[in-house]
């Protein structure tokens, strides 16, 4: 199913993200944690690319696999990075030929350490690979935002004129990148509609299950740790299963808020692991947590 369609009609809307395993284990691990979601009937699965497209064969070739061996609707990431447009769309080809509908469309980050140079060829902006994808394809195409700006853009505004230009240039939805305070996201999305940027956005979660490895991750796309959250995290930094007890507690309360206050749905960054996924999705399933928040009164 396309997810501009996905989105107009599913409620509850949950997806999930994976990266493409190293190995044969990998890939017995992988498939081990997407059986255990399946259940939860996600709305699509996205693939994504290793830094600097080094896992392109191995995205698509999941990206069939889950679709059509396993039945679930798969969003297949492509990058710029890595490739010229010949190669772009010799691997559009064959992502239609194979009956993926759907594509994330990015830049795409260079290896640590390194700066983002296009290949002689290709495209230097996710607008730009978008725009072609709309006019030669029948994708349905997402991008990716930011809720506390790309690290690239200088200020806020020039962030959101970035955002523009990728709807502007065909973009069907919008995966936005992990947060961890819902007031950033909130603050972000509105000012993203008032920019004239209306289409359907995805917020992005990744429940922390270990305390060092997320603060990697978020020195590497720019997002922040609430300070209490941080204190909490690092009183409990020796004991793994206590940190993944909050982070699983601290991610449901997030996506509670979120879908309370309207998200469509929540996008999950799973780490391929399965467990904090699945026990935040099964409590919100079981609360029916995506219905509007209510007040009681009394007469």
């Amino acid at each position: 199913m396309r997810i501009s369609e996905a989105l107009a009609t599913q409620r509850p809307f949950f997806s999930f993200e994976f990266f493409p395993p190293k190995d044969d284990a990998g890939s017995r691990a992988l498939f081990a944690t997407i059986a255990a979601l399946a259940p939860l009937r996600p709305a699509f699965v996205s693939i994504t690319y290793g830094a600097g497209g080094s896992t392109r064969a191995r995205t698509v070739a999941l990206a069939k696999e889950i679709q059509h061996e396993i039945g679930l609707t798969v969003v297949a990431h492509v990058t710029c990075i890595g490739a010229d447009r010949s190669e772009l769309r010799a691997l559009f080809d064959d992502l239609a030929r194979s009956g993926i509908e759907n594509v994330l469309a990015l830049r795409g980050d260079p290896p640590t350490g390194s700066q983002f140079v296009a290949s002689p060829g290709g495209f230097s902006h996710a607008s730009e690979l978008i725009a072609m994808l709309h006019r030669n394809y029948d994708f349905c195409i997402g991008a990716a935002c930011y809720p506390e700006k790309h690290l690239e853009a200088a200020t806020f505004e020039e962030d959101l004129r970035n955002l523009k230009i990728k709807a502007d240039a065909g973009a069907d939805f919008l995966v936005s990148q992990l947060f961890f305070d819902n007031a950033h996201y909130f603050e972000f999305e509105r000012r993203a509609r008032a920019a004239g940027i209306d289409l359907p956005m995805l917020p992005g979660l990744m429940p922390i299950t270990n305390f060092a490895q997320i603060q990697r991750f978020v020195a590497m796309c720019g997002a922040t740790i609430p300070p209490k959250l941080s204190v909490e995290m690092d009183a409990r930094r020796d004991d793994h299963k206590a940190v993944e007890d909050l982070g699983v507690a601290y991610a449901s309360m997030q996506a509670l808020g979120l879908l309370q206050a309207g998200s469509p749905g929540i996008h999950f960054y799973t780490l391929n692991r399965s467990p904090a996924t699945r026990a935040i999705v099964s409590s919100l399933l079981a609360a029916s947590a995506w219905r509007p928040a209510f007040s009681i009164t009394t007469r």
